[in-house]
């Protein structure tokens, strides 16, 4: 397998759902606990859905969160663990296992009024697909949220998109084979973004309390509208 590729991406996930699981869950990851987690919350509520769909929903906190809010959610992700852990926790959610190719295939058969990726687009090709069948999965009127680590405070040594190698830093020893990531420049995700029939509304860049610099970056959009 390609250390550097989508499938390796879907591997290392497969090893690490329970300690994820645990991070999640006991607040161990402070971008999350202090910005990242509400930001995301506040801007898909912003898009004021009445049915969304929590892509790579991982454990499930998302659809939670806005299952509390009255909001009908449908989480998908493909590793069975987080899945599972995600129906026992949410009751009222609707979580199913799929890959991203089988999504951008129609495989859900469903539209939805808000498509949320909250750090679940770390990929390549599968992601590029993904994106450009996403005003399928919109009902009229839809948005897509995608909230992302910021380009510009995460590109290391070369401002660049391609490949990037994975670290667990800062989590438990209980994590192991990190997954790789696909690095996207701002210009590089409008531009996809951009090819996908999608207009973006608008770009926030919520800020670390602690670090006074952006802990992520987040991307709201809507399908375009066809000329006549």
């Amino acid at each position: 397998m390609e250390p550097l590729s989508d499938k390796k991406v879907v591997d290392s996930w497969l090893k690490n759902a329970e300690p994820w699981t645990r991070a999640v869950r006991a607040g161990e990851i402070a971008s999350r606990r202090l910005v990242t987690d509400n930001a995301i919350t506040e801007a898909v509520l912003a898009t004021s859905p009445r049915t969304a769909l929590d892509v790579g929903c991982g454990e499930g906190w998302l659809a939670r969160a806005l299952v509390e809010r009255g909001i009908q959610v449908t989480g998908v992700d493909v590793v069975p663990e987080l899945v599972e852990r995600a129906r026992q926790a949410t009751p009222g959610g609707d979580f199913r296992v799929a890959s991203y190719e089988e999504i951008a295939r129609s495989a859900l058969q469903a539209r939805f009024d808000t498509v949320v990726a909250n750090f679940s687009l770390i990929g390549a090709a599968v992601v590029d697909d993904l994106i450009a069948a996403t005003p399928d999965l919109l009902n009229p009127g839809g948005a897509l949220v995608i909230q992302t680590l910021h380009p510009a405070f995460n590109a290391g040594d070369r401002y660049e998109s391609g490949w990037r190698t994975g670290s667990w830093t800062g989590f438990s020893d209980d994590f192991v084979d990190p997954p790789p990531w696909y690095f996207r420049t701002i210009e590089d995700w409008i531009g996809l973004l951009v090819s996908s029939r999608l207009r973006v509304e608008s770009l926030r860049e919520p800020i670390h309390p602690e670090t006074g610099k952006p802990a992520s970056i987040i991307f709201t959009s809507r399908v375009l509208a066809v000329s006549r």
